[in-house]
């Protein structure tokens, strides 16, 4: 098993990826620059990590969704590899199109930076399996863009077809139907707000996190 986590200008969460995944699951991650144009060989799972890509000019991960090694993100996808955005990455996977709807300021127009707890909405994904029969998870939430939004059709789509993978127990930013996370019509591509890596050892406040990256990890 191998990972990669993309490095945008302005990513801070990182290195936080990295060591989360390598602490969790035991697999070897590398570290790819964004005007890189291809992905390590047999990756099973690419990160697309938090922070304030581009300084979030024009719109938040709109301008990283545009990098030279996102279409190879893209392909990866397509073929079936799982590929996890983490807030600014969350956001990046909607610029890009790769999941649906899109991130707004938050609805108290403030920073939100405190930990969630989150409800596990759908444990049957590559993403979730490791949790069993847990359904309640504690993150870290950290953003002033996380206010999920997508028009009621796309909302009742994504809802029917068990995408919407968690939610959050007391909505910090005012996210459509409490959303804190999707998955693509396929499966593999998670985008979500809270950070599970910040949340994957007890010292941390919460290890809910690591059972999402053995979940997919595992799943390779």
């Amino acid at each position: 098993m191998k990972a990669a986590v993309v490095v945008f200008p302005g990513s801070n969460c990182d290195r936080d990826c990295k060591v989360a995944v390598e602490r969790s699951t035991g697999a070897p991650v590398e570290m790819v620059w964004h005007q890189e144009t291809t992905l390590p060989a047999g990756v099973d799972l690419i990160v697309l990590p938090g922070g304030f890509s581009y300084g979030d000019y024009l719109r938040c991960g709109a301008i990283a969704a545009l990098s030279p090694i996102m279409p190879a993100v893209k392909d990866a996808a397509d073929r079936g590899v799982a590929v996890l955005g983490i807030c600014n990455g969350f956001q990046m996977l909607c610029e890009a199109g790769m999941l649906p709807g899109a991130l707004l300021r938050n609805a108290g127009l403030k920073y939100v930076c405190k930990p969630v707890e989150l409800d596990v909405t759908n444990a049957q994904t590559r993403f979730t399996a490791a949790y069993g029969s847990k359904r309640r998870v504690r993150m870290t939430q950290g953003n002033g863009d996380g206010n999920y939004f997508a028009d009621a059709e796309t909302l009742d789509r994504i809802e029917g077809e068990g995408q919407v993978v968690f939610r959050y127990v007391d909505n910090p930013n005012g996210s459509a139907r409490d959303i804190a996370g999707i998955v693509s019509a396929r499966g593999n591509v998670l985008g979500m707000m809270p950070h599970p890596d910040r949340a994957f050892e007890p010292e941390l406040g919460s290890a809910d996190g690591a059972d999402l990256f053995r979940s997919v990890m595992a799943s390779a």
